[in-house]
């Protein structure tokens, strides 16, 4: 009798957890929908999401700080959000909930407590939305397409007005790209909706009207006649070219800046997070993003720098044969049939270096091509200054991904070791094995291994920095 008690109990509790979780997204919704107010879970984005994914993360991020994260804390937190006049922001609500527990705050309630940590959001200047036109619509611009127009609504820092490309834009073709748009793999079916408006060569995405371009010189093409002004160019095409090549579309009218998604030995390369206060937006026109792996890696070694300082290091990247976008180049260096993988030279730590000028001299790399469908691992062998131990190393990379400027880059994976898919819905281009980092006896020697995806998260941190140039920040507190 008394197990049936408890199994009631049990299920009573489970349904208020529901419901509860139900009122979060109901929240979660208005704020960004009527007051353009995103709300994060430790960097997981949470509009529209169902009750088990909110309920997983909430799971998550209490074993991430070791400290329970309530769903009904949150929907209090939320309730307090709600009640302040607050800009366009984007706030995390479980540091939030977790510093509530944390801190020694002189506050009995949650609403008082909330009022005094977002005190200073009432001092972000007011901003206006930018343009952004794509070159390309390969992989990764399908994918900045569908980010771009997800969750489209008055908040919009970034509004996608064309996509320009060498091909058709009649019906047929039309067709074809929503097609492309809808099943991009491996990411599942876009729920979205798209029509197809020939009249205006456009596909409108979730209400929103995007221009297709159908030209050979796109900086040729006058932009202001699709009402597209101080735009933004996100060149996608995957090509390394000249200079002078990556900034012609500045000659367009329309255009103010120009990005292009890949590395670069000609113009600066940017990983934002890492090195992107180095160079002011109000001075820079022209850049680009750096790989995929740069963007994986650099975050990390980031950390070890900055806090144990490198000697030296040598890099593995191990990952099916070949990404769609970003790739430093190879060479291989043995004879190995695909099948069974090839041991190829990159360039990949000279990339890094130019990143992070301190560590010059001191990379080595190599990529393994693996017959894997998804994801790559890359593991970092690195001698430090100071002495250290594997706990030291995760409590420190721990540290950089719970605040600080690298809190959207770095996913702290836990206990169970993450599989190459766990990196395709990520929104950090970077997830931090830390069930596996080894350091030698002598506690100078490190072995550290980063999983990630060539496309998912590195299209966050194209869109991060697009943001960033584009001068469209906003009040944050994560």
């Amino acid at each position: 009798m008394d197990n049936n008690k408890s199994f009631e109990k049990e299920l009573g509790f489970k349904a208020h957890m529901r419901k509860a979780t139900v009122e979060f997204i109901k929240m979660v919704s208005d704020l960004w929908y009527d007051r353009a107010i995103s709300i994060v879970l430790f960097k997981h984005e949470v509009i529209d999401k169902n009750v088990s994914t909110i309920l997983n993360l909430h799971q998550y991020a209490g074993e991430f700080v070791q400290k329970p994260i309530s769903i009904f804390d949150a929907v209090e937190i939320l309730r307090a959000i709600a009640d302040l006049k607050l800009p366009p922001s984007k706030i995390d609500i479980g540091k939030l909930t977790y510093e509530f527990h944390s801190e020694t705050n002189g506050h009995d309630h949650i609403k008082t407590f909330i009022q005094d940590k977002l005190k200073e959001a009432h001092k972000s200047k007011a901003t206006h939305p930018k343009y952004i036109v794509l070159y390309g619509f390969e992989q990764i611009s399908q994918l900045l397409t569908r980010e771009l127009t997800r969750n489209a609504g008055l908040s919009n820092q970034l509004r996608l007005r064309a996509i320009v490309t060498n091909d058709r834009t009649d019906f047929s073709s039309l067709a074809n790209r929503a097609l492309q748009l809808r099943t991009t793999p491996p990411y599942g079916q876009f729920n979205g909706t798209i029509t197809i408006d020939e009249k205006k060569q456009a596909l409108i995405i979730n209400g929103v009207t995007v221009y297709f371009i159908n030209t050979k010189e796109p900086h040729e093409v006058d932009y202001t006649r699709y009402d597209i002004s101080e735009a933004l160019v996100v060149d996608t095409r995957d090509k390394v070219t000249p200079k002078k090549s990556i900034a012609a579309p500045l000659k367009a009218k329309g255009i103010a800046k120009v990005l292009l998604a890949s590395w670069s030995d000609t113009v600066p390369m940017i990983v934002y997070g890492v090195n992107h206060k180095d160079y002011p937006p109000t001075k820079t026109k022209v850049c680009a993003t750096g790989s995929c792996r740069a963007n994986a890696i650099a975050p990390i070694l980031k950390v070890i720098e900055d806090s144990l300082g490198i000697v030296k290091g040598h890099i593995d990247i191990m990952g099916a044969d070949g990404v769609s976008t970003g790739v430093d180049a190879v060479k291989p260096i043995n004879n190995t049939p695909k099948a069974y993988g090839i041991i190829a030279t990159s360039n990949t730590a000279e990339v890094l270096s130019s990143i992070l000028p301190t560590l010059k001299g001191k990379l080595s790399s190599n990529t393994i091509h693996t017959p894997i469908s998804q994801g790559y691992l890359a593991a970092l062998h690195l001698t430090t200054n100071q002495k250290t131990s594997a706990k030291a190393v995760n409590t420190i990379v721990k540290k950089y991904a719970l605040e600080g400027d690298l809190v959207e880059q770095i996913t702290y994976a836990l206990n169970s070791a993450p599989i190459p898919n766990d990196a395709i819905g990520t929104a950090a281009p970077c997830i931090y094995d830390s069930s596996a980092t080894t350091v030698s006896k002598d506690g100078k020697s490190l072995t550290l291994y980063i999983w990630y995806h060539a496309e998912h998260g590195y299209a966050h941190q194209i869109i991060r920095l697009a943001k960033y140039l584009a001068q469209v920040g906003r009040y944050t507190y994560y």
